[in-house]
């Protein structure tokens, strides 16, 4: 039996190549893909959505969700990924429409029809805290729920202590947080380093000759120039698709930590901060005040330190061929 996933996304050029990966997965299904405002408006989003689809033949129904965070006024990441997300090359329209159920009740729908599936995020979680609120107990049929965001104990990729999914909806981020969901946070810092996309990567990549090859470096080409301009390093840096190779296969992620987490919600200064209890200290008397809204869940989340390089280069390009 394939395994069940639904897919939130701010579909963007990164998070073009992770639903690359999840559509040609062989044993998994792709109950539903859900849209979000982040990188891009969340129309764009759904059109990139079901652009990706139509590239990978599959007939997956996408639904159009949130248009801006719970609280925050909305902010955009086109600086990085181009104004229309990937890469501005002009792609054109996809010929399916998106459904007409909203994100935030298909979010529920799916998750009671498919108990114990797998919910992989790669956006702002606006639209799953709006369904955690309106239906509490789909948190406890979630088998897996993997979260591409956050910067813990790292420096963050918008700010100086926070990632843009987690930061842009800080709120919802928090809701998530708490909700005793079966969180695995994969953080911005393991697209790092040799987790980038070198020239010989690339190269090997635009060698398979592919449809989908082509599309997934060209269309993240903008975020290629960005990404030098932000760290120093050449390259393409794919954070969404490391947190869905990680959901494929959780063995990719060779270091983990089960720790409390909280986000920072209050401060314009660490704002969308993810603060990991890495020494388990927050049950200490100076900080269980402080804490006691993440104690009350009694849950921890899985925090991935370091993954397989390797491996996670190896999945991508099986995807890609």
């Amino acid at each position: 039996m394939p395994r069940t996933f639904l897919i939130d996304t701010d579909t963007a050029s990164d998070d073009a190549v992770a639903l690359i990966m999840a559509l040609r997965a062989p044993d998994v299904r792709v109950a539903a893909i859900t849209t979000v405002a982040g990188n891009v408006d969340v129309q764009q989003a759904t059109r990139n959505a079901l652009y990706t689809a139509e590239l990978c033949g599959a007939n997956v129904a996408v639904y159009s969700g949130a248009e801006k965070p719970l609280l925050r006024a909305y902010t955009n990441a086109t600086w990085f990924h181009g104004r229309d997300g990937l890469g501005d090359h002009n792609y054109p329209a996809p010929h399916r429409s998106h459904e007409t159920l909203h994100a935030v009740d298909a979010i529920i729908e799916t998750v009671e029809a498919n108990r114990g599936l797998v919910v992989v995020t790669l956006g702002p979680l606006t639209n799953l805290a709006l369904a955690l609120a309106k239906k509490p107990t789909i948190a406890a049929k979630v088998g897996r729920c993997v979260v591409m965001g956050g910067a813990p104990c790292c420096e963050g990729n918008v700010t100086p202590a926070a990632e843009y999914n987690i930061w842009v909806d800080p709120e919802a981020a928090r809701v998530v947080m708490l909700s005793g969901l079966p969180v695995e946070l994969i953080g911005w810092q393991l697209s790092r380093g040799d987790a980038v996309l070198n020239g010989e990567d690339i190269g090997q990549i635009q060698e398979f000759q592919t449809p989908l090859g082509r599309f997934a470096v060209e269309c993240n080409s903008h975020a290629r120039q960005a990404y030098k301009v932000q760290t120093g390093e050449d390259g393409i840096s794919l954070p969404d698709p490391i947190a869905m190779c990680v959901a494929l296969d959780p063995s990719v992620g060779t270091e983990w930590s089960e720790d409390y987490v909280d986000v920072e919600t209050q401060s314009e200064l660490t704002r969308g901060m993810t603060v990991v209890d890495r020494l388990n200290v927050a049950e200490d008397q100076r900080n269980r005040v402080v804490w006691e809204p993440v104690l009350r869940t009694g849950r921890k989340s899985k925090v991935c330190w370091k993954i397989d390089i390797q491996r996670w280069k190896e999945t991508l390009f099986s995807a890609l061929r």
